[in-house]
């Protein structure tokens, strides 16, 4: 009888579900437990940077359960997670069994070392398969695992300290991917109050063709339109304006009102529409925040959940590609379900364009297509993520839609050209599995039945007034997005990096998009200042290729660590010998109208409120509200505050409230 280690109770009993206790006894670790203690850096500069592990003393008793099952039992058998976190919980079981080598920084397997399975679904095909063909731990994996830890860990606890000293806050931390992750928000909220925003206007005409509106691009070859380029932090931020302003805008409404025009060219196109590849840790992520409002710690958590119970494959994955077994079931299943028609011509693949791609993996799937009870009896969060995973996959075999575009362009004898266009969904193809909630927003309106040269009149000029738009601010979604693209971190370790920035009040959500706290902005500062190279989105994305190249064992682990810990040891010394502090620039409440002391925000599990420094000898708080710059009553001219009722939904008032009883739902009543 062998003995089987796993991570999770969830895992666990579906193991237990598929052996039905025949042959196999399986035990869980519940998550790491040997790894770095908490209390001091424990890295050994002097001894290649050994790392000094522990057994987490709230888990010694599953430790000496593991060392006694394995005596108990035939064979152990290693099935944690296909990851490098997996594979390091692995190596640590055997470590514990006395089944490696640990001469650091060598590292390797004794001959009688331990089985390991590898398998990316949890299901009684994939099991049985990985059991008749074991496989040993992969070291290297290991090293690639062990070399993050320690690379993190000495950009933790060396410049830590230094946020505690020159700020005075001894739960402040820095982070070696965290940092770059804050600064990105940080310098996009500094490129946004650095827009110079502009007015511009828009001219539409309406015809006596048809309701569709054409707008007004160009005289005489000329375009109205012209393209602006910024160079960001993060690349480059492209936007567009017109030539039209308040001066010019009505002489040209003038103008073309005293014309004649006629149909110069119509254009009709059939387009198609490809479906997206299928999910990816990153992508899933992404899309749950987008169509379900899920954040990505919420996603991961139901992901995981779904993968242990059998349900999806394996969640933490780079790849696009597809088993040709579900490949070939899924075309089945399309044919039989929606017919021919929506089959793709053939099977649909997609490259994977992540250059950091780790191990071959599977894009992420339902381990089944047939209608499942387990899945019914999941929570409602859970059933909207399986069927989006469900959807995203499916549709990837299936036929294309087809769009007809036709583009309509008129011109005036004085060389005015107006352009519009319009749209007919001819077939939804892949668009069908997503229900109405997409090919409702397809424009079905009938094309225009008119020909080219006729004459046309002109019904109505109307000029819409715009403004320049900044950048937007980074959300979750964008945020993992840009991580991602610029090869920042690993997508497994988006969630927590984006759940701590937060917890350590460095941003906080306006709405669903990140702003920096003052806090964040001085941090972000300060350490790009003093660490521009560590903390360049360059030299993070190149720290993460050396990574990877240890894992595909063309680096060694202390070569990396020492081409990085030089420069960054002399840095922290020089910066912890400066004098002086990092300022933070806190919000100003004014005074406390009880003691005239100074009021500051304090936050509660209820969220941010203002309350007096003075506490507890004096207890008096308010509420917070954020004020809107520029932005004032139109009753009393008071600032305007943004406030959320009991069912979150936004809603403006004026600071004189109540005094000044104005409110309102939407911005556009505020002056």
């Amino acid at each position: 009888m062998a003995l089987i280690i796993v991570e999770s109770p969830t895992k666990a009993r579906t193991f237990n579900r598929i052996f039905q206790g025949k042959n196999h006894y399986v035990f869980a670790t519940l998550g790491h437990f040997r790894d770095l203690p908490k209390q001091r850096l424990a890295i050994d500069y002097e001894n290649d940077f050994k790392p000094e592990y522990e057994i987490d003393p709230k888990k010694e008793k599953i430790v000496e359960k593991i060392i006694s099952l394995s005596k108990e039992h035939e064979e152990v058998i290693i099935a944690t997670d296909s990851d490098r976190e997996g594979e390091s919980i692995g190596y640590h079981v055997a470590f514990v069994l006395n089944k490696v080598n640990e001469k650091w920084p060598e590292i390797s397997l004794r001959e009688n070392h331990l089985k390991r399975i590898i398998f990316h679904e949890i299901t009684e095909k994939a099991i049985r398969e990985a059991l008749e063909n074991p496989q040993t731990l992969r070291i290297p994996l290991v090293k690639a695992q062990i070399s993050r830890r320690i690379l993190d860990r000495i950009v933790g606890y060396e410049l830590s300290p230094v946020l505690w000293e020159k700020i005075g806050k001894k739960w402040l931390s820095a982070g070696r991917v965290q940092t770059v992750a804050l600064r990105l928000v940080v310098e996009r909220e500094k490129e946004i109050h650095q827009f110079k925003r502009e007015k511009y206007y828009q001219i539409y005409g309406s015809f006596n063709f048809g309701p569709l509106k054409l707008k007004l691009v160009s005289k005489n070859g000329m375009n109205f339109e012209e393209k602006n380029t910024l160079s960001l932090f993060d690349g480059e931020y492209r936007y567009t304006k017109t030539l039209i302003n308040e001066e010019n805008c009505h002489l040209i409404i003038k103008d073309i009102l005293d014309d004649r025009y006629q149909i110069e060219k119509i254009e009709e196109t059939v387009g198609k529409k490809f479906p997206p590849p299928p999910l990816t840790t990153s992508l899933l992520q992404q899309e749950a925040f987008y169509i379900l409002g899920f954040s990505a710690k919420t996603t991961m958590s139901i992901a995981q959940s779904l993968y242990e119970n059998g349900l999806i494959t394996y969640h933490r994955t780079d790849s696009y590609d597809l088993a040709s077994a579900f490949v070939f079931k899924a075309r089945d299943y399309i044919k039989s379900r929606f017919g021919e028609s929506y089959l793709s011509e053939k099977p649909r693949a997609y490259k994977t364009k992540s250059r950091l791609a780790q191990e071959a993996h599977e894009a992420i799937r339902p381990t089944r297509l047939e209608s499942s009870p387990k899945v019914n009896q999941m929570p409602i969060n859970h059933k909207k993520l399986y069927q989006l995973i469900f959807n995203r996959a499916l549709a990837t075999q299936m036929r294309e839609a087809e769009v007809l575009y036709q583009t309509i362009r008129v011109r005036s004898t004085k060389g005015y050209l107006f352009e519009g266009k319009t749209e007919k969904l001819v077939f939804d193809g892949f668009l069908k599995i997503f229900g109405n909630e997409v090919t409702s927003s397809q424009d079905k309106k009938p094309l225009l039945n008119i020909k080219t040269g006729e004459e046309v009149k002109l019904i109505l000029a109307k000029e819409e007034e715009f403004w320049t738009k900044p950048p937007l601010r980074y959300h979750e979604a964008s945020l993992i997005k840009t991580l991602e693209e610029k090869g920042i971190g690993r997508p497994s370790t988006y969630a927590p990096i984006i759940t701590l920035i937060q917890m350590k009040s460095y941003l906080e959500k306006n709405g669903r998009y990140f702003v920096p706290s003052p806090l964040g902005i001085a941090i972000s500062d300060y350490l790009s200042a003093k660490f521009p190279k560590i903390f360049s989105l360059e030299f993070t994305a190149l720290m993460e290729e050396d990574l990877d190249k240890i894992a595909q064992e063309e680096k060694d682990i202390i070569s990396v660590l020492r081409e990085f810990y030089h420069p960054f040891s002399q840095i922290v010394k020089q910066v912890r010998i400066e004098k002086g502090r990092i300022e933070v620039k806190e919000e100003n409440f004014g005074q406390c109208p009880q003691c005239q002391g100074k009021l500051v925000i304090k936050k509660s599990k209820f969220g941010k409120f203002i309350a007096c420094a003075n506490y507890p000898n004096c207890q008096f708080t308010k509420a917070y509200a954020r004020i809107l710059n520029n932005k004032h009553c139109p009753k009393c001219q008071g600032q305007i505050s943004i406030h959320f009722s009991r069912t979150k939904k936004r809603y403006y008032r004026c600071q004189n409230y109540p005094k000044c009883d104005f409110q309102s739902w939407s911005l556009k009543d505020v002056q």
